[in-house]
């Protein structure tokens, strides 16, 4: 895997889906395919940052068949995948992560570039807008939660609950839920996050399955903790008062059966940013280009043209 240096002098990982060029001088991103027409320029990439906090970014896969029609650059966070833990806990919080994009940005000679982020990497995909707003020229955010914002709206409660009467899974992911919530046994939070599975997605079928079986492989317990534990609230209240400035439009995409974030958090996330409009899907969980890439692919081709 390539690898750059970010702003502390860590060497950390990342990859790429469909071709980039790196180093390069500048511009807005264009990038050549170095395949078939040497001179053919594909459209500019996408950084993409995974959620969890702290999972393994293999779990986007190429975004539901993405990378076919745009390049994507993949990084791995601190301690997750092939880059190394850090040697203080602090720069796993979300504002040090964004510094880290920034570094990948230098690093790939991006003047600016497409951003998208997943659950729990939206909230580092924010504190990079807020601080690097000229950056961005396009920001996704998929399936956010609004910790960030200070909400914790309870309808993804609700949206999990309602579908009790219809899933033959719900009885045994609801006890596996209350049991989570005291587990300290990493074995025992794998097993029950797998039991559990089903309420993230729309449909409970064998590709959610294949994708939810490595979830319990995928995360790390330490920089996941200080994700947001080692955030003050004036750096909380500053990234949110850095939205404003964001001139970017950003997409903000929600499933009505996401039963982890639902959907009302991602309106509060949206209503952060002076360009930002909201898009439900129907049908779709917590991962949508696993339960619909046909519907989330064109969205965000549309959204980034």
């Amino acid at each position: 895997m390539p690898h750059y240096t970010s702003y502390d002098g860590a060497q950390l990982a990342y990859r790429t889906l469909g071709g980039v060029r790196t180093g390069g001088s500048g511009g807005t991103g264009g990038t050549n395919a170095g395949d078939g027409d040497p001179e053919a320029e594909l459209p500019p990439p996408l950084v993409c940052l995974a959620g969890g906090p702290a999972r393994d970014a293999a779990y986007l896969g190429d975004l539901g068949g993405l990378s076919a029609f745009r390049p994507l650059v993949v990084p791995d966070q601190r301690g997750s995948g092939a880059s190394p833990p850090p040697a203080a806990p602090g720069a796993y919080a979300f504002p040090r992560l964004a510094e880290d994009v920034e570094a990948l940005r230098a690093h790939l000679g991006l003047e600016r570039f497409a951003l998208l982020a997943h659950d729990a990497g939206t909230a580092t995909a924010q504190a990079y807008a807020a601080a690097h707003p000229s950056r961005l020229s396009h920001l996704i955010l998929l399936n956010p939660g609004s910790r960030l914002q200070g909400l914790l709206p309870d309808d993804a409660r609700e949206i999990f609950e309602a579908r009790a009467a219809d899933e033959d899974w719900w009885e045994d992911a609801y006890v596996a839920v209350r049991m989570l919530s005291h587990a300290t046994d990493l074995d025992e939070i794998r097993s029950l996050l797998l039991r559990a599975a089903p309420l993230a997605y729309g449909h409970w079928e064998l590709p959610q399955q294949e994708h939810a079986a490595d979830e319990g492989v995928q995360l790390n317990p330490v920089p996941r903790a200080a994700f947001w534990q080692g955030v003050s609230e004036g750096e909380r209240r500053a990234v949110l008062d850095g939205l404003a400035a964001v001139e970017a439009p950003v997409l903000v995409v929600t499933g009505d059966r996401d039963g982890v974030t639902g959907m009302r958090a991602g309106e509060a996330v949206a209503a952060c940013f002076p360009d930002a409009r909201v898009r439900p899907l129907h049908g779709v969980g917590h991962y949508p280009w696993v339960d619909e890439p046909e519907l989330l692919r064109p969205l965000l081709e549309e959204f980034l043209a």
